[in-house]
């Protein structure tokens, strides 16, 4: 709930004295559906986890996390990069959805050419200087797109994926996901899990 809060995606939101989360957004928010990565057509799907965001001083943003009150430039700058990651793995997805506490709250593509800061091995970071903001959201309750995507496909992967649930676990900013559920995954009829 702390992310939500401290990102703005949530309206109604406030923090004074006590914090106060409308009943009504709350609702919203365990309505929302899982995303259908199975559409997706590769095997996995990175998934940048985002943070709030936080002002830093490098010559090519202002900002890094994400937030709704940020503009549309400044978002793409704050999530296009300088992440510990596999880039291979991050472009073959196609798409990178960003989440904030388990929601998609944008949609990056684009990410066919990464640049590396130089470092050797699994220290170094990757950014992808041709990605696209396909899509964003101000209102996570009432999902709806903030950005105007040209490309129609980025705006078919918007569509799917923004404002839905997307789990997913790693110790860094960037997870991999499987597109389509394994066997001990899929709930069977009776609403249990097959093992």
């Amino acid at each position: 709930m702390k992310k939500l809060m401290a990102t703005d995606v949530v309206p109604g939101v406030r923090e004074q004295g006590r914090q106060v989360f409308p009943l009504a957004a709350l609702q919203a928010l365990q309505a929302r559906p899982a995303a259908d990565l199975s559409v997706l057509g590769a095997p996995e799907v990175a998934v940048l986890r985002a943070d709030a965001p936080a002002r830093v001083e490098e010559p090519d943003r202002d900002w890094i996390g994400f937030g709704a009150g940020l503009d549309e430039a400044q978002l793409l700058a704050a999530l296009s990069g300088w992440w510990r990651c596999d880039p291979v793995r991050v472009a073959a997805g196609g798409v990178l959805p960003v989440t904030v506490a388990g929601f998609v709250v944008a949609v990056l593509t684009g990410l066919t050419e990464w640049e590396s800061d130089g470092a050797v091995g699994t220290a170094g970071r990757y950014r992808f200087p041709k990605a696209r903001l396909a899509g964003y959201l101000t209102d996570l309750t009432a999902p709806a797109n903030a950005a105007d995507p040209a490309q129609p496909e980025d705006a078919r992967l918007a569509g799917l994926l923004l404002g839905t649930r997307l789990p997913s676990v790693s110790g860094g900013p960037v997870a991999y996901v499987p597109t389509r559920p394994t066997t001990a995954d899929r709930p069977d009829t009776e609403g249990g899990v097959i093992r």
